[in-house]
């Protein structure tokens, strides 16, 4: 839980200009949980007080860790179960499926709570979920402060979009289309995504990621596979192959799941990675990033002038988010080997103009500063909303 702020303390902060902002994330993954702490570090920046919750721990009765062992399992070992979940509960549709109120609204006494003890001026869910809880709370008027959803998706799915909510930050101006159209009336806007100012600078850890690269497979190009923070990827092994084969080294991500990293240990020719904590170094020194899931590595890969070639991505929102992207021209895209090879082989010959346009364009969408914006909008007035969860 938070620690409360003193009254007085508070209403000189407020008179100052400052607020408090709570972030509301969950630790499925670590995208939801990295987006939270780049939010609270801005707002600490700009003079504001800022905490972030996960909403894991708001779930009673043991609700949240199930659940969050649920989801891991199925997206590393049963990728078609969260792919009919998905398609039952989350894929935009007009026709009517269940939402995701009654789940979140276990963790509403606690939110209450938690509000009330830090005086939070505005609540920013970065989690779906939380984004429905917020909504229900706003909607029955048991949550005073604005909420402001920070939508992580390209693709935007139906369980980010509840209409109690003040406001939709989104990523895209074709993200922010799809709200509208999903909840007219809605007050959205488009930000950009949100990652740390150490991606878009250059890296002093780099050149140690290059020396290692080339003491490892000298003379062959280094090619980054992301599997996300849990190791979740299909195929990520005849991948690795195939890149081998080729003549790169393919350098895989491999998260918290050790017995990834084992299997992919015994690949020849490939370079198997642990936790990373030197993600803008280790994005400056390989030549491209295979991507399967449009998530924060991606964003990050971006932010870092770093060309992403989306490949079997996974189930759900993960394959919605890829094909987006490279519709957007953001990434590319390959169906099959033979695709992936063609486009890796025209990424290293291409020219250094094309390479500049390239970046710039993955850069052009980090524009707004949605902390900046959520923090502006706490003197709206509330959102009154008469329809029924």
């Amino acid at each position: 839980m938070l620690p409360s702020s003193p009254a007085p303390q508070r209403d000189a902060a407020r008179q100052a200009g400052a607020r408090r902002v709570l972030v509301l994330s969950a630790s499925m993954g670590a995208g939801h949980d990295t987006v939270a702490r780049e939010l609270v570090r801005r707002a600490r920046a700009q003079g504001h007080q800022a905490e972030s919750v996960d909403l894991m721990r708001l779930l009673p009765y043991g609700t949240g860790p199930g659940l969050r062992a649920f989801y891991r399992t199925s997206v590393r070992h049963a990728p078609w179960v969260y792919d009919g979940l998905y398609r039952a509960f989350l894929r935009p549709g007009d026709h009517t499926r269940p939402s995701g109120v009654p789940l979140a609204r276990l963790a509403a006494d606690g939110l209450e709570r938690l509000v009330a003890r830090t005086g939070a001026d505005v609540v920013v869910p970065v989690f779906h979920l939380a984004a429905q809880l917020t909504g229900h709370l706003r909607a029955s008027g048991r949550l005073r402060v604005p909420s402001t959803v920070f939508v992580l998706d390209f693709a935007v799915h139906r369980q980010w979009l509840h209409p109690g909510n003040d406001v939709c930050f989104c990523l895209t101006d074709q993200a922010a289309d799809d709200v509208r159209r999903a909840v007219p009336g809605t007050h959205v806007e488009t930000t950009g995504p949100v990652v740390s100012p150490e991606f878009f600078t250059p890296a002093p850890g780099a050149d140690g990621w290059r020396r290692r690269f080339e003491r490892y497979a000298p003379g062959r190009p280094p090619v980054l596979l992301s599997a996300g923070a849990w190791g979740a990827a299909a195929g990520l092994g005849e991948t690795a192959r195939l890149l081998a084969g080729a003549g790169y080294l393919p350098v895989v991500l491999c998260g918290r799941n050790q017995a990834l990293r084992s299997r992919t240990a015994r690949l020849p020719g490939a370079l198997a990675l642990d936790w990373v904590t030197d993600m803008p170094g280790l994005l400056n020194a390989v030549c491209a990033l295979v991507d399967n899931a449009a998530g924060q590595t991606a964003v990050q890969a971006l932010a870092a002038g770093l060309p992403v070639a989306g490949y079997r991505p996974l189930p759900g929102h993960g394959a919605d988010g890829v094909r987006r992207m490279a519709d957007l021209r953001l990434t590319e895209s390959a169906a099959d080997g033979p695709a992936l090879l063609a486009v890796l082989d025209r990424l290293m010959t291409e020219g250094p103009e094309e390479r500049r346009r390239r970046a710039a364009r993955g850069r052009a969408i980090f524009h707004t500063d949605v902390l900046e914006r959520a923090v502006a909008l706490t003197g709206r007035p509330t959102v009154t909303y008469g329809g029924a969860d």
